[in-house]
């Protein structure tokens, strides 16, 4: 191995295993709520509960069940992996951005009393921001690259994304999926300035 490809490991590692982590955090949290008596989703999201805004930090975390998890994993990993590529603490700065605006938007406008868990604010919440990413000033060449990545991800995932806010069925909540896609957006534009770190 040359020093060069030495060197990118750590590197790709330092970007990639971001959203690997997390990922696994979510998992290792539901394998405990599996096994553990009670059930840890009334640690998420309580609408109009001044005690549910705590839920704002942990409702990523949590999934309803088993197949809630599995959903969101795949698409979690592949767009989480997207942002996680202009480094570790962008991916990061892009969470907590999409986790705070996508958790007070569900909070607020959610039905009072509404429990919402799921990393699914998350997933829509990196759409947002390639989506966006594309608008932020920036080089005329990491515009293009970012379209490029941007047609590439709407074409994949463009009518889940619009399904998941419109047509949402019963018991999904549009609302987190909404605001954090508008928290993706809006993470593009703040983010537009930081320098780009591992």
């Amino acid at each position: 191995m040359t020093v060069t490809e030495q060197q990118a490991t750590p590197s790709a590692l330092r970007r990639f295993g971001a959203p690997i982590a997390l990922l696994a955090v979510m998992w290792a949290v539901q394998l405990a709520d599996s096994i553990l008596p009670g059930s840890f989703s009334g640690f998420g999201i309580r609408s109009w509960d001044p005690a549910g805004l705590v839920g704002i930090l942990f409702a990523p975390l949590l999934h309803a069940s088993w197949p809630h998890l599995i959903g969101n994993s795949v698409p979690f990993l592949v767009l989480g992996c997207l942002v996680a590529a202009e480094g570790a603490r962008r991916f990061w700065a892009v969470t907590g951005i999409i986790v705070v605006i996508g958790g007070v938007g569900t909070w607020a406008v959610n039905a009072p009393g509404t429990l919402t868990v799921g990393a699914s604010g998350l997933v829509f919440g990196y759409f947002g921001y390639l989506v966006a990413r594309v608008f932020a000033p920036g080089r005329v060449a990491h515009r293009v690259l970012y379209a490029i990545v941007a047609l590439v991800v709407i074409g994949v995932y463009g009518a889940t994304m619009l399904t998941g806010v419109f047509a949402a069925g019963a018991g999904v909540s549009w609302q987190g999926h909404l605001f954090g896609a508008i928290g993706g957006g809006l993470a593009a534009f703040a983010a537009r300035r930081a320098p780009r770190r591992e």
